[in-house]
């Protein structure tokens, strides 16, 4: 019974911990977030439902543009390309609809300095993924970027709930010392 006291409160444990991490990237994914770039340029691509549209392919029921942010660092060569797409009335719920006007800002941002993107997502170049832009502006001089206040709040009370979870499930399992009588 001890045995199995052991494995049932290391399943729990694992449970736990992907669970939680699980919350974080979902946090990591849907959050906001900021960049500060210099913004180099833009584009439009037709884009069908799965991927990008080529010239065999135009259902005009399964295609939509798809606008594209091309940012560089400050001080560097890196260069990062952001989705700029409507989310609707979809997930995550940022209820944008205004895709073509933050093109339009990062457009006239494209030689002018410093820029802050507001984007959520991951950029994963092996999946063809990309960040998507929410909104853009320029940074004055001295002007830093904002910081995910809200993304810090809910990373804090999650890493709180595992550690009063952890506490609870070994307290539940804690061992009892034997009695021989």
């Amino acid at each position: 019974m001890q045995k199995f006291k052991k494995y049932l409160r290391n399943f729990i444990f694992s449970f736990l911990i992907a669970l939680h991490a699980l919350v974080f990237a979902a946090i990591n994914y849907a959050f906001p977030h900021y960049d500060e770039a210099i913004i180099t340029g833009g584009e439009v691509r037709r884009m069908d439902k799965d991927d990008f549209s080529d010239n065999r392919n135009q259902s005009d029921d399964l295609t939509r543009n798809t606008y594209f942010i091309y940012t560089r660092e400050i001080n560097g060569t890196k260069v990062m390309p952001y989705r700029n797409e409507d989310t609707g009335w979809g997930l995550p719920l940022y209820f944008k609809f205004n895709s073509a006007d933050v093109q339009a800002a990062a457009q006239s941002l494209v030689g002018e300095g410093r820029a802050q993107i507001k984007y959520y997502g991951w950029r994963i170049a092996m999946l063809d993924m990309f960040r998507n832009a929410v909104s853009v502006k320029k940074l004055k001089e001295g002007e830093t970027r904002a910081n995910p206040i809200f993304s810090y709040i809910f990373y804090a009370l999650t890493a709180v709930s595992f550690v009063v979870c952890a506490v609870f499930v070994r307290r539940k399992f804690k061992d009892e010392p034997s009695s021989n009588l």
